[in-house]
């Protein structure tokens, strides 16, 4: 669950009505989630982008409701967002509920070494 530190990924931060059209078309799900995460090293793509991991889109709209909610700022709650979508680009997976606490647990020990 690594990469190489040439790898490179895109990060995109979009409204609540564009995430909703994102993940009604990808997951199937209604509503805007707080982030998904597109992986350009899985999947059927035939030419992916050699050192691209993938992307990254964030809800700004759920970041900052989510930031509320939780007592971070927003700035907090993107970081946060940011570090979970790309632990999924490197495999974590939060299904089970055993893959779901070793992935919470990264994300916050990640999270916290980069704002103390």
């Amino acid at each position: 669950m690594a990469c190489s530190p040439a790898t490179s990924l895109s990060v995109v931060v979009v409204a609540a009505d564009e995430m909703a059209e994102l993940n009604l078309r990808y997951r199937g799900k209604e509503g805007a989630t707080n982030v998904l995460s597109f992986s350009q090293t899985e999947g059927g793509d035939p030419n992916p982008q050699a050192g691209l991991l993938g992307d990254v889109v964030i809800c700004a709209d759920r970041a900052e409701q989510d930031a509320r909610e939780l007592g971070y700022t927003t700035d907090e709650m993107l970081l946060y967002l940011l570090i979970h979508g790309i632990l999924h680009l490197v495999g974590f997976t939060h299904d089970a509920p055993a893959d779901a606490d070793a992935m919470a647990s990264k994300v916050d020990a990640i999270f916290h070494r980069l704002v103390e």
